[in-house]
């Protein structure tokens, strides 16, 4: 009976704290809205520069490109942005914040949990500014797709900045390993996703490992969801890769917050 009231006790308690964090770190994008816009220069200078090539190079229409291509700018915001979230929470080791929530009456999933999911409200505003560029040179998307495809977003960015969070607290100690590994998993990962050119032309071996990346499943579920294609099986095959990587992630980055200190 004491287990059960304890589990009743646990599970409020987590929200509550998981809430007050998700606030807590809103706060500040919210005083400086400026961050969040400057942050989409790189997939604006993407769509503005690399789209004109793509072009170029596959002789289709602007509108048939851009139906290509800007999924997968939506989905390398979040894999830029999330992957970084990281450098946040060192700066706050580095300062001693961190370890003055350590000793809040706080439950310390939430302090994981309230911050990988904060990174929802700058997944869902970059996309719809960039979803909104694009129209104006013929991009449309399926109105319940572009809903289902932040959904998408919103939970593998979720996964990916736990998993930022993560690697922050591992290597607390040395700033520069973080953005070491963060840089070697990043570009190998939007390279191998069938992000900025079709992998259908390359090597048998860079296929192989391009379908083990869930980074690639979740660029062609975001391509079908758009193009309003509900049942496709790449759909399928994207959320089963965002929620895998979400459950690894919060798993690993709330056992790393448990053993923080």
């Amino acid at each position: 009976m004491t287990a059960a009231l304890e589990a009743r006790t646990v599970r409020p308690q987590l929200a509550r704290d998981t809430w007050n964090v998700l606030l807590r770190e809103l706060k500040p994008m919210v005083r400086d809205p400026f961050s969040l816009i400057f942050s989409l220069l790189q997939p604006l200078v993407f769509l503005g520069l690399f789209g004109p090539l793509l072009v170029a190079q596959s002789g289709q229409d602007l509108a048939t490109t851009l139906a290509w291509f800007v999924p997968g700018v939506l989905v390398m915001i979040v894999l830029f942005g999330t992957g970084a979230t990281g450098s946040n929470l060192q700066y706050e080791m580095m300062t001693g914040s961190h370890e003055r929530t350590l000793v809040a009456p706080l439950s310390r999933p939430a302090l994981l949990i309230g911050r990988a999911l904060k990174e929802v409200a700058p997944i869902v505003v970059q996309a719809l500014v960039i979803v909104g560029i694009a129209m104006i040179f013929g991009f449309r998307a399926h109105p319940l797709g572009l809903l289902a495809g932040l959904g998408l977003l919103a939970v593998f960015g979720i996964g990916l900045g736990a998993l930022s969070y993560s690697l922050a607290l591992a290597t607390k100690e040395h700033e520069w390993l973080f953005w070491g590994v963060q840089q070697s998993l990043i570009f190998p990962l939007l390279i191998l996703s069938g992000v900025l050119l079709p992998l259908d032309g390359g090597p048998g071996w860079m296929r192989a490992v391009a379908s083990f990346n869930p980074v690639s499943h979740v660029v062609e579920a975001q391509r079908a969801l758009l193009g309003g294609s509900f049942g496709s099986s790449e759909v399928l095959w994207g959320w089963l890769a965002a929620l895998l990587v979400a459950l690894v992630g919060l798993a690993v980055g709330v056992r790393a917050i448990r053993k923080s200190s």
